[in-house]
């Protein structure tokens, strides 16, 4: 019979993520969205008025940020119903509702940095020396400086806000093809029995003792999403084709230099990172190898990839987990594991179990003003451990930020966002490597560990390069069609794999499909490889007990976008500029191959 995985309404309210803490009734939503158009009323009264003085600018400062905190809380606690049932109709038209008043104060707002422009940078440093309520906005006015000539006019940036909305169809649209309408046949183990495959369940599939299992879920779930791969490539042709758009609007030279720019991180740190794992491929060969030695196998597939190499198989509960977390976090002292644990457990900042519908992997949301949440499909594994110390990595950064920084700095970029996330792994993995000496256990430790690597710094670069290249054929103005996105996905992976690794091309191909939001983020993807390069710099920095090593970590977290991110970095202890970073991660991961070859105990 088919494991069966359960509907929404199935679900334990414990093992859910507690909506009620941002509004208790969607009667108080809506008083808030109530709010909002009240505020943007009164807000665009400003228009055309903040060079008046600096008593007006204060003014719209300090009024945006409460309507910037008003609406965040209208759309977390709106998404925290669809991500957990994309399928269900009131869930999604609260959504859109949400994003829909989201676009319409982008619109409202939009004034505000071009007319900042148009005081002039030399009177707002005037004006920040004689008013010390506007001094705290002085990060941000360097930055709207450094990116003035990409800031247009009110009426263009008005435009451009009223659109985001629009230019959110890609991303929703995939979301909604592969989290709502994909059906996939299940997988079957060897004995014939039927295992359901969803977007919750795929991971755990694929890391099954039964090659069978592994085969026909990996294949039936790439035949899903192949399936509907000419609809998949027009959903994606359009968010790149938005990406080249924005870019030509703001006057950047590409959409790379549009993504990063935005951020102030240099193109040179994208293609260093690129080029520093393209040279690195000869240790996942290794890996490979070692990997198909350990199983007895003739030849490695994609789908042998996760496969245990123990017999025994770490049953890891999610209660035993957040007790591993907790204690693995204990370098970084009382405050951080106190907190952590609340959010884990009492204050129920997770939704841990898949579920029918619900969003596929996991992801930590929120805003200033809420708790942090963490969205899980947790499997009683290894892999859900670390992807749960991961997920509380971010929310705990997005915790301190907000409680040590004003509205105007309260958030961070992606780009130093995954180290907070990474280094939790790292700092968890430490913790169980030296408290279970058992060798199964550190086996299944070092294929967790892989696996994570396999991810952030193998298959990110890879998508990082295919992101690269169907943005350059668009700004070329060269179509992009499913048969031309799966042969260059097929191609990048031919080249990291090598010959390690036997390939089926339609079903490596279409490996772009299968993430629905990250390649519609604009260059999100890159920073995953840079992130778990600077975690593990970090780590090491705080498990040595290097001199301020944790006093400056937890000044990263909490300086939230008061900084560059490069600077926050450097702060904390590491320098992403460099390639150095990156080349002692793999370093990291060298050892990991080396430490399983000691375990395994098999020769080169």
């Amino acid at each position: 019979m088919a494991q069966v995985v359960p509907q929404r309404s199935d679900v334990a309210l414990e093992h859910t993520w507690d909506a009620t803490s941002i509004f208790a009734t969607d009667a108080e939503w809506q008083a808030a969205i109530e709010t909002v158009n009240g505020q943007l009323v009164e807000f665009r009264k400003l228009r055309g008025r903040l060079h008046e003085s600096p008593a007006v600018l204060i003014q719209a400062l300090h009024d945006l940020e409460e309507i910037i905190k008003t609406i965040g809380k209208v759309y977390v606690y709106a998404s925290m119903f669809y991500e957990v049932d994309t399928s269900d109709p009131a869930a999604k038209s609260k959504h859109d509702r949400a994003m829909g008043l989201f676009g319409q104060t982008m619109g409202a707002i939009a004034f505000v940095e071009p007319e900042m422009i148009a005081i002039g940078f030399p009177t707002l440093r005037e004006w920040m020396q004689t008013e010390p309520a506007l001094a705290i906005y002085a990060q941000n006015i360097a930055d709207l400086e450094r990116r003035q000539a990409h800031v247009r006019s009110s009426e263009v940036e008005q435009v451009l806000g009223l659109a985001s909305e629009a230019f959110d169809s890609a991303t929703s649209t995939h979301g909604i093809l592969a989290d709502a309408d994909l059906r996939f046949d299940p997988a079957r183990s060897v004995e014939g029995a039927e295992r359901e495959i969803t977007q919750g369940t795929i991971n755990a599939l694929l890391n099954d003792t039964d090659r069978e299992v592994r085969r026909t879920a990996w294949e039936h779930y790439s035949d899903a999403h192949l399936a509907t791969k000419n609809t998949m490539a027009n959903v994606i042709a359009t968010g790149v084709k938005q990406h080249a758009f924005m870019a030509q609007v703001r006057n950047y030279g590409s959409s790379l230099e549009a993504a990063l720019g935005e951020t102030n991180i240099p193109v040179a740190v994208f293609h260093q990172l690129i080029a520093t794992c393209r040279k690195n491929y000869p240790t996942w060969h290794r890996y490979w190898r070692l990997r198909r030695q350990a199983l007895g196998y003739d030849q490695l597939n994609v789908y042998d990839i996760k496969a245990p190499l123990t017999e025994e198989k770490l049953d890891i509960s999610y209660a035993q987990a957040v007790e591993w977390i907790v204690a693995g976090m204990q370098p970084l002292g009382e405050e951080y594991t106190a907190i952590s644990q609340r959010g884990l457990t009492n204050e129920r900042w997770v939704d841990i179990y898949p579920n029918k519908g619900k969003r596929a992997g996991a992801f930590s949301s929120g805003w200033q003003g809420t708790h942090p949440f963490i969205l899980m499909n947790y499997n009683n594994d290894v892999f859900g451990l670390s992807t749960l110390a991961h997920e509380l990595g971010h929310s705990m950064h997005s915790y301190f930020a907000w409680q040590n920084q004003p509205s105007v700095y309260a958030n961070y970029t992606i780009f130093v966002a995954e180290v907070a996330s990474n280094f939790n792994q790292a700092l968890v993995r430490d913790y169980l490597f030296k408290h279970n000496q058992d060798r199964d256990f550190q086996i299944a430790l070092i294929e967790e560990a892989m696996s994570n690597f396999h991810r952030y710094f193998f298959i990110m670069p890879i998508l990082a390069q295919f992101e690269l290249e169907i943005h350059q054929r668009v700004e070329r103005g060269e179509p992009l069609n499913a048969e031309s996105l799966n042969q260059l996905m097929f191609e990048l992976f031919r080249e990291g794999y090598g010959d390690e690794v036997v390939l089926d091309s339609d079903r490596i191909g279409i490996t772009w499909a299968e993430f629905p939001t990250h390649l519609y983020s604009n260059f999100y993807v890159y920073q995953y490889a840079t992130g778990i390069a600077g975690a593990h710099a970090l780590a090491e920095n705080v498990l040595d007990n290097q001199p301020n090593a944790r006093e400056n970590y937890l000044a990263f977290l909490k300086a939230g976008s008061s900084l560059t991110p490069l600077d926050a970095l450097k702060l904390a202890g590491v320098d992403l500029t460099q390639p150095e970073p990156v080349d002692a991660a793999f370093k990291v991961l060298s050892d990991m191959v080396d430490r399983l070859e000691q375990l395994l105990d098999l020769k080169r």
